[in-house]
């Protein structure tokens, strides 16, 4: 899983991430699912998941700048059972990711792209437990700890956290407390991440890690332009752009896994 860097291939690799993290700004959601599976259409799938995990830290950091100290405190103390749960699921995950064949984990992650695609635009509703679509019973500590649990060994193995995202998305927050919220959860699991993916051997040299570290400027800086271009973009817009990028990777991944590209 080594990852030689030519300077076309780094310049390659900056402009996704850029890209990536600009999708992140105007959406609030989208950086880890555009920029793992661009990178996972040309590079070894699970390279590009571990690739991934220090740019998303540093993405997530800078969008939870956008929370006040007391709404940091509130959201921390609130969906606490959330976070734990989802860093023990992730670990698991990441644990399962190194012995999956490159093929099948390339089309799993074009059917996981293709089914977020579909999600969004509703036509299938995403698996949760019927209680969630109880506001009461859904921030509950054991419902928070079930879909933290599940999401979080989607996520370790595919940088994919749409179940998290979807679950938060259900309590009615303003968009930026959402996005703020989503970015809180992100930070505590990907700050783990970074440990485990070096304990479970996902970073095989140094060069991998320094590359990883380095995308995290470009990524931020996508982040700080896509904040800026957040009010002046329809919300039509923002999901048409990331749900068809989507699509078109997501067909990629799959044909590139069986073997057709």
């Amino acid at each position: 899983m080594t990852l030689a860097l030519s300077v076309e291939l780094a310049a390659a690799i900056a402009v996704v991430v850029a890209v990536a993290g600009a999708v992140n700004g105007v959406a609030g959601f989208g950086f880890a699912v555009v920029g793992t599976m661009v990178l996972a259409a040309t590079l070894d799938p699970a390279t590009a998941v571990a690739f991934m995990i220090v740019p998303m830290f540093a993405v997530n950091v800078a969008l939870v700048g956008d929370l006040t100290r007391e709404e940091l405190r509130t959201c921390g103390t609130r969906f606490a059972p959330l976070l734990v749960a989802a860093l023990v699921g992730t670990v698991v995950g990441m644990a399962l990711l190194d012995r999956i064949p490159g093929a099948p984990l390339r089309v799993l992650l074009g059917l996981v792209s293709l089914g977020f695609v579909a999600a969004n635009q509703r036509l299938f509703a995403l698996p949760s437990l019927p209680v969630v679509s109880d506001p009461d019973v859904a921030e509950t500590p054991l419902v928070m700890a079930t879909v933290g649990a599940v999401s979080g060994v989607l996520f370790g193995a595919t940088n994919v956290g749409v179940q998290l995202v979807a679950y938060v998305r259900s309590f009615d927050l303003s968009h930026g407390l959402f996005v703020g919220v989503v970015a809180l959860v992100f930070v505590g699991i990907n700050g783990l991440r970074v440990g485990a993916a070096a304990a479970l051997g996902l970073y095989p040299d140094l060069g991998l890690v320094l590359a990883s570290v380095a995308a995290a400027v470009p990524a931020v800086a996508g982040v700080a332009v896509g904040k800026r271009l957040r009010e002046r973009v329809s919300e039509r817009l923002r999901r048409g752009v990331v749900l068809g990028l989507l699509t078109v990777i997501g067909v990629r991944l799959i044909l590139g896994g069986a073997g057709v590209l």
